[in-house]
């Protein structure tokens, strides 16, 4: 599949809807001049071209009382059992996040948990696991950067 046009009008859509998934097709139009049917259009065109893939919703984890979040590096007894260690970690809730890497780790995961006590009940689980030969795990002290709009600019910018 080829690389995909977008055009500045398409870039503005995304622009807002990266804002808030939930903007209403007609305030998008609004803001831009043009129509509710021309926004649909191309909201449509780029799902069934790749570039949207469905819309979430972001929670405020601090709220419902899951602020602590710490980074949990896996190493396995052998590479041949990734695929059955990532469906042990699916089934952990409190893991957000799991990545095959290279490197250090086979497997980097992202935690959300209640409090230190919580936390180390998921790792633990995470070090239960069969095939999982130790974890190392990093705590973060704060989020600094979550910042999707940027990345999408730079690649307009590229197109």
């Amino acid at each position: 599949m080829g690389k995909f046009k977008l055009d500045d009008v398409d870039h503005q859509i995304l622009d807002m809807l990266i804002d808030n998934t939930r903007v209403p097709f007609t305030d998008i139009a609004k803001k831009l001049d043009i129509s509710a049917g021309t926004v649909h259009v191309r909201v449509k065109k780029m799902e069934e071209g790749g570039i949207i893939k469905g819309s979430s919703l972001t929670l405020d984890y601090m709220k419902l009382g899951y602020s602590f979040i710490a980074y949990v590096g896996i190493f396995l007894q052998n590479t041949s059992q990734t695929k059955f260690v990532l469906e042990r970690i699916n089934d952990i809730p409190f893991v957000t996040v799991a990545h095959i890497t290279t490197g250090k780790f086979n497997i980097f995961c992202k935690i959300r948990a209640k409090h230190t006590e919580h936390a180390k009940d998921i790792i633990f689980m995470l070090d239960d696991i069969d095939g999982v030969y130790r974890t190392e795990t990093m705590i973060s002290l704060e989020e600094s950067i979550n910042d999707k709009k940027r990345l999408m600019h730079s690649i307009f910018n590229e197109m």
